[in-house]
């Protein structure tokens, strides 16, 4: 019977034994499981923060991209707002690494995207400088164009107005004086204001071979020195001016020098002093003389 109980007393032993070494067993590799459990936790929350680091970094890449150009690559600005949608999904995402492996399989696809768009941009730049330049230049080419077309124009223009105004006949040797006239015909030249029965106004019409020839009007004017317009006393328009002239001296132009003279008559008896004699063309006064009656 002593041997029975002890039989049973050991076996309960061995039995505690056996126990003791499972519960510490379990209890060795509940522990072991548990700190590896948070290793892994710590790992992926690390790796996960270095997905989002590199995800952010890629971002700011494509901001400063977009940022240098006035109108964005509508192609860069998708890839940045696909970068964000990812970005925002992993902030919320569990901390697993199916989850994380799907993440960075996201990220490489997305750098190789990058890699390719960045390529495309930098080609793209290039040949926008490439064009740039060689519009400054087509334009720098153009200014100087419409400047050598604006300098001949002014230069036409300017040459035009020489010849306009050189293409008009002058006059030279301008004389004028009283003179009395005989019943023959016969004049003879006079100081004496009571002896004049005419003025008689001579000059010169002088070659110029820049107007054709043909029949040609000159406005003789003779002011007397009381400041009255003898003869015809009609007005003309002289550039910008009305004159009253005395007679139109008609004639026609041969294209060489021409001598002329011609007559005005008093409305009545010739006063005495200092008259005046201008003739004008149609557009100038082309020579003036002055002699005096006593």
């Amino acid at each position: 019977m002593e041997n029975n109980g002890n039989s049973k007393s050991t076996g309960l032993k061995v039995a505690l034994g056996i126990l003791l070494v499972l519960f510490l067993g379990t209890g060795f590799y509940t522990s072991k499981l548990y700190n590896e459990k948070k290793e892994t936790e710590a790992t992926l929350v690390k790796e996960k923060q270095q997905v989002m680091t590199d995800l952010n970094n890629m971002a700011k890449q494509y901001d400063i991209v977009i940022g240098e150009n006035e109108t964005a690559n509508q192609n860069l600005v998708e890839a940045r707002a696909r970068i964000q949608g990812l970005m925002d999904s992993l902030k919320v995402s569990q901390n697993s690494v199916a989850s994380l492996w799907q993440y960075k399989k996201k990220y490489l696809s997305l750098q190789e995207e990058m890699n390719v768009l960045l390529t495309e941009n930098d080609k793209l730049k290039i040949e926008n400088s490439l064009l740039a330049t060689s519009l400054d230049s087509t334009n720098v080419k153009l200014a100087e164009r419409t400047m050598f077309t604006d300098s001949l124009l002014i230069q036409n223009t300017e040459i035009s107005n020489v010849l306009e105004n050189a293409a008009v006949l002058q006059t030279v040797g301008l004389k004028a004086f009283g003179v009395i006239e005989r019943s023959s015909g016969k004049l003879i030249p006079t100081e004496r204001a009571s002896r004049s029965d005419k003025i008689r106004v001579c000059y010169t019409v002088a070659k110029n071979s820049l107007v054709g020839a043909g029949d040609k009007e000159l406005y003789v004017q003779v002011t007397d020195s009381k400041g009255n317009i003898l003869g015809a006393n009609e007005q003309i328009t002289v550039g910008s001016e009305s004159v009253n002239y005395s007679l139109v001296s008609k004639f026609n132009y041969e294209n060489r020098s021409l001598n002329i003279c011609e007559f005005v008559s008093p409305s009545g008896d010739f006063a005495e002093g200092r008259y005046v004699v201008n003739v004008y063309n149609s557009k100038e006064l082309v020579s003036t003389t002055e002699f005096t009656l006593k």
